[in-house]
């Protein structure tokens, strides 16, 4: 016989019950295999290396593999359109920057789109880039650039690691901003080449990352005069900014943002999003972050959104004002 005490414990948990199937089974189990993430470039480079240090950590945490898959070619339009068109279930992850915000304007027509195509789960690091010269020139300040550029009536030019690149994109903006005529210099990468061309003088200027420039600076074979960033970096705060150097409101950062297909359960989102800020939040990994020249974030997915929104609504008019196309 069933006694009052049974019987109002059958109650109660007939009334959780419906809650308690209501939580949806691929959330509370996912991950249950490998995990893989998307890098819409070659091996060897920032984003790669920041990809390959957030993995180890959250294939800690999930007890999953989680696998780098490159996939470079057509301005990261190659593995962005591929992450787009993978199955919604938390599988498949993106690891994007600014080509997410400008191919939309560079390419005459794209696989995807990437605000509407994608989720985003959190900003994962920013990072300036740096505005350097040849130790033989003359400008040891930006403003004495400035000079120097206006001086030499449209034959100065700056170097960046390909058209539509951040270090492009800045430089453009950067002689819209400071009035000047600045003729670029595309190369495959910063590579061998470009900074070989840069330290010989070859080239007039560039603008590029920390991680892939400081090494350069601080081993005394290029002069930096500034970061593009708002405020000086943490990461190398003996630099002024662009914009206390003589270009007020100048503010370029470039950054690496994780993403998932637009349709993936918001449960698989959320827990992307928690783990990945974990992960970030891991000393380890900050540390290693730091050494490539990047501060760590790791944000809630409406503020990746803004970010993206932000930079679309930057680039977009610089791109058009300059004429920069990907056949350029």
């Amino acid at each position: 016989m069933i006694d009052r005490r049974s019987l109002m414990k059958l109650s109660v948990t007939a009334a959780l019950a419906p809650g308690l199937r209501s939580r949806p089974a691929h959330a509370q189990a996912w991950p249950t295999r490998i995990v893989r993430l998307v890098v819409p470039f070659p091996p060897g480079g920032g984003m790669d290396a920041a990809a390959r240090i957030l993995a180890n950590r959250l294939s800690e945490i999930w007890g999953r593999q989680v696998v780098i898959e490159n996939k470079g070619g057509a301005g990261t339009n190659l593995g962005t359109e591929m992450a787009a068109r993978s199955e919604p279930d938390g599988y498949t992850m993106l690891i994007g920057a600014i080509q997410l915000a400008v191919n939309r304007y560079l390419f005459p027509s794209l696989g995807y789109d990437a605000i509407t195509d994608f989720a985003p789960v959190t900003l994962i690091c920013e990072f300036p880039n740096l505005m350097v010269v040849p130790n033989s020139s003359p400008a040891k300040t930006v403003l004495e650039f400035i000079a120097f550029a206006k001086a030499n009536g449209g034959k100065t030019t700056f170097a960046s690691s390909g058209i539509g690149a951040s270090g492009h994109l800045g430089g453009e903006l950067f002689k819209r901003m400071a009035g000047i005529e600045l003729t670029h210099v595309p190369y495959r990468g910063v590579g061998a080449g470009g900074m070989a061309d840069l330290i010989a003088g070859r080239v007039d200027m560039m603008f590029n990352t920390t991680s892939s420039l400081l090494p350069t600076v601080r081993g005394g074979q290029l002069r930096a005069l500034a970061v593009t960033s708002a405020q000086r970096s943490t990461i190398s705060p003996e630099f002024p900014t662009v914009a206390e150097s003589g270009l007020p409101g100048f503010d370029v950062s470039s950054w690496y943002g994780l993403f998932v297909p637009v349709k993936t359960p918001p449960a698989i989102v959320q827990k992307i999003n928690a783990d990945a800020i974990a992960a970030l939040a891991d000393p380890a990994v900050k540390a290693r972050f730091e050494a490539l020249g990047v501060a760590v974030v790791g944000s809630a997915p409406d503020q990746l959104a803004a970010k993206l929104r932000a930079e679309t609504d930057l680039w977009g008019p610089v791109i058009k004002a300059a004429g920069i196309t990907a056949a350029e």
